[in-house]
């Protein structure tokens, strides 16, 4: 556990007060930072599950000493679409905040079931949710979550369910068909032990049968209920003439069972139950495994999509009233506590603030938040209450929108593993023709051992760690990118990614912080600014370029007939007179100075100077990013002077201004034709054409929507640290799938001689084979590594 230096609370492990509250766990006097925490270590001791403090590997969330009330939680309208009716009780999943290892799951599992109706608990470290079952006439939802609160685990109504009820049942039917698969092949082994181990063939006749018998009962639920998976997916592939790794593996199955029950009917001399029962012991084994690591590596994208509040506080004329986060619309103005998620997308009001994003973006700390300033569904507001105006809900949230491409992506598949399954699909047709090779070959020599020789083969050359080399791979990785802020919407986006030689990127917005201000304003007149201040507001504010927040006034008139003119400004009418802002040969037709220009196209009206920061981070990024190999460019649409200063600041030698989307596009093509693979980081609308063209793209979190739909990759946070923390991940991706796929390959080459020439079993093909499998999984899930470095 990693506690600051200095006393630390013993639940939580916060530094604690000059004179802390002490509570007796185990026989010791222990300091606590606060009374909510000592009410939970207490309760914990006297409940006699003080065992947690010994099993954890980190600290308790700390405690609020003011209980929250959960009292809504109990209304239908909340628990509709949430809480699922059955005769045995109602069940609810929740996930829950500060749910950090497996202690912490054994704690609640232990303490719910100890409140009174409480029928089950199923409680998930790894996905952080809580499964419960419950008896409603003898207690409320809202005491069982009150329970939860006290220990330091604060719930959330989980959205989804249905889907999660789906995963669920998957799991379930994957771990009985495993459990009889164990349970089956541990008998079907030790029967078939006592016949290997008749190697003078002294054993009565009817006692060889009475083995092979009970040896065929225990393998025929193993066959036909645990390997139905796979018997299932070879009728798909044989009805699709697609041949894959299911045909391999049913095949092989059922010619070992089916030719054990005629060597039995026929008293023959060999059986083969025990390889038919191990091959699909041994394949469940590897493939629940690679549903674990699935599992594990969308767990955050899980949480994202479903740590959102339940109820919404509303205002209204008489005060405010609580209501289900469904029943909010555009407009609504929402109040949000001090420790609540904000249930929508919209934009603050009144008073500064500051919102924990860590959910959406992976960086721990708080970020501040002006009036004016967008907020997003799933933060959590931090120190002081605040109020928004509801902007967007439900699927329309970025969060939203961000979870829905990301699954799109994951459905489809990669370059690497359609070459994989392509060579897969080859390798097994090649297989059977060499297996029937084998077979007639030994028929000449050896007729007794020709079957078995043969099954050998196919069983010992199955491609699954081939099946598997990129899928894990890849689940692994992408798991890793949503840990870090990085979201993957292409299905090649980290193999392009990993071959990238040259970062081109946009400077506002993207490099800089997007916030610019304005530095000064001058009234070509000679007069007072502030009235084209107001035209300028009226043009930017629906132009969905970070320039707009410079000119953002609450008594801007509306435009109308805006239209966008990529890299030049925009036009549109104000107040029915047409005006223009953007470059000074756009809006006033004079020579560009780098400034921004209020004119109608002839006349000059208005001259502003904007000023925007580079990003904190953006220096170490592109210093990290040279270090990987990838040399830096800058494109932008922005005046001369403004691009060299940030340009100068950042130590990039390569820079150009005044750049249209076009322009931008075909510098990126010409890298291209001159064989340079480019990434390209930007965020604005004008940045679409070359996202989409560049070899792979990163949008920022806050760029345009159209930005991201061009996109290979989100940055759902600010830092640009996190890039070079991608590159480093598609690479090492790359490295992993290639050793997955050396290794699959090397050991089907190394395999197949030796089961040809008689020197392996079918038994030992198929622990090889699950060897083979796992060794790529494990392989995979050292893409799970993930030390943050960004600041």
């Amino acid at each position: 556990m990693n506690r600051p230096p200095g006393p630390a609370c013993f639940h939580c492990g916060e530094p604690l007060p000059p004179d802390p509250p002490r509570v007796t766990v185990a026989g010791e006097s222990r300091a606590v930072c606060c009374h909510g925490c000592g009410a939970a270590a207490q309760w914990i001791a006297d409940a006699g599950l003080d065992d947690y403090y010994r099993l954890r590997r980190e600290d308790g969330a700390r405690v609020d000493e003011a209980a929250p009330d959960f009292a809504s939680w109990d209304r239908a309208d909340v628990q509709a679409g949430h809480v699922v009716r059955t005769a045995e009780g109602d069940q609810v999943t929740v996930v829950v905040e500060g749910m950090r290892c497996a202690a912490c799951a054994w704690l609640i599992d232990r303490a719910l079931v100890r409140e009174a109706g409480v029928l089950e608990v199923g409680a998930n470290a790894i996905t952080g949710r809580v499964r419960l079952r419950w008896d409603p006439a003898r207690a409320p939802l809202s005491r069982l979550l009150s329970r939860l609160a006290a220990l330091g685990y604060r719930p959330h109504l989980a959205q989804g369910e249905a889907a999660e009820r789906e995963r669920r049942r998957e799991r379930n039917r994957l771990i009985a068909r495993l459990g009889v698969a164990v349970l089956g092949a541990t008998q079907a082994m030790m029967f078939a032990e006592a016949l290997y181990l008749d190697t003078a063939n002294q054993m009565a006749p009817a006692t060889r049968d009475f083995f092979r018998w009970i040896t065929f009962l225990v393998s025929t639920p193993v066959v036909f209920f645990s390997g139905w998976p796979f018997l299932a997916g070879m009728a798909v592939e044989l009805r699709h003439r697609r041949p894959g790794m299911d045909t391999l593996v049913a095949s092989s199955v059922l010619l070992a069972y089916f030719a054990s029950l005629f060597e039995t009917l026929r008293g023959g001399r060999h059986v083969w139950y025990d390889a038919a029962v191990m091959f699909v012991l041994f394949l469940l084994a590897a493939r629940f495994l690679e549903l674990m690591a699935r599992r594990q590596a969308s767990a955050r994208l899980d949480t994202l999509a479903r740590a959102q509040p339940a109820l919404a506080w509303r205002r209204t004329p008489a005060g405010r009233e609580q209501v289900p986060v469904a029943a909010l619309k555009a407009g609504d103005v929402v109040l949000v506590g001090v420790g609540e998620a904000v249930p929508a997308d919209g934009e603050l009001l009144e008073a500064a603030a500051s919102f924990d994003e860590s959910l959406l973006t992976g960086e721990s700390v708080p970020v501040a938040r002006q009036p004016g300033d967008a907020l997003y569904a799933g933060s959590v507001c931090r120190e002081q209450a605040a109020a928004m105006a509801v902007q967007r809900t439900g699927s329309d949230t970025r969060l939203s929108q961000l979870t829905r491409a990301v699954e799109q992506a994951q459905a489809q598949r990669p370059r690497a593993a359609r070459l994989a399954d392509a060579v897969a699909t080859r390798f097994v047709s090649a297989l059977f023709v060499v297996a029937a090779l084998v077979f007639f070959a030994w028929w000449q020599f050896e007729p007794e051992r020709a079957f078995e020789v043969a099954l050998a083969v196919l069983v010992v050359s199955c491609p699954c760690a081939l099946s598997l080399a990129v899928p894990a791979a890849l689940a692994t990785a992408h798991g890793t990118l949503a840990r870090m802020g990085v979201l993957a919407l292409g299905a090649d986006a980290l193999e392009s990614l990993a071959r990238a030689d040259t970062v081109v990127m946009d400077k506002t917005g993207t490099l800089t912080t997007g916030r610019p201000v304005l530095a000064s304003a001058e009234a070509m007149d000679g007069g007072d600014a502030a009235p084209w201040l107001r035209i300028a507001a009226a043009l930017e504010r629906d132009a969905g370029h970070p320039i707009a927040a410079a000119f953002l006034r609450a008594d801007a008139p509306a435009a109308s007939a805006l239209r966008a003119h990529p890299g030049q400004g925009i036009a549109g009418f104000v107040e029915e007179r047409p005006y223009r802002l953007g470059r000074a040969d756009f809006a006033a037709a004079r020579a560009d100075d780098g400034a921004l220009w209020l004119g109608d196209g002839a006349r000059a009206f208005a001259r502003f100077t904007l000023e925007d920061p580079p990003r904190a981070d953006a220096a170490a990024a592109i210093a990290a990013l040279r270090m990987q190999g990838l040399a830096p460019r800058i494109l932008s649409g922005d005046g001369h002077a403004a691009v060299a200063r940030v340009a100068g600041s950042l130590g990039v030698e390569a820079h150009a201004a005044r750049q249209s989307p076009e322009q931008k596009l075909a510098a990126v093509r010409a890298l291209q034709a001159d064989g340079h693979r480019v990434l390209m980081l930007g965020d604005g609308i004008n940045d679409a054409p070359v996202l989409a063209g560049a070899d792979v793209s990163l949008a920022m979190a806050d760029g345009a929507p159209l930005a991201h739909r061009a996109a290979d990759l989100v940055l759902t946070g600010s830092s640009l640290v996190r890039v070079p923390q991608a590159v480093a991940l598609a690479r090492r991706t790359q490295r992993v799938i290639r050793q997955n796929l050396g290794w699959a390959l090397a050991y089907n080459l190394v395999a197949l001689p030796f089961a040809a020439l008689g020197w392996v079993t079918p038994g030992l093909a198929a622990l090889g084979m699950a060897a083979s499998s796992l060794v790529v999984t494990a392989n995979a899930l050292r893409l799970g590594r993930f030390e943050d470095s960004a600041p």
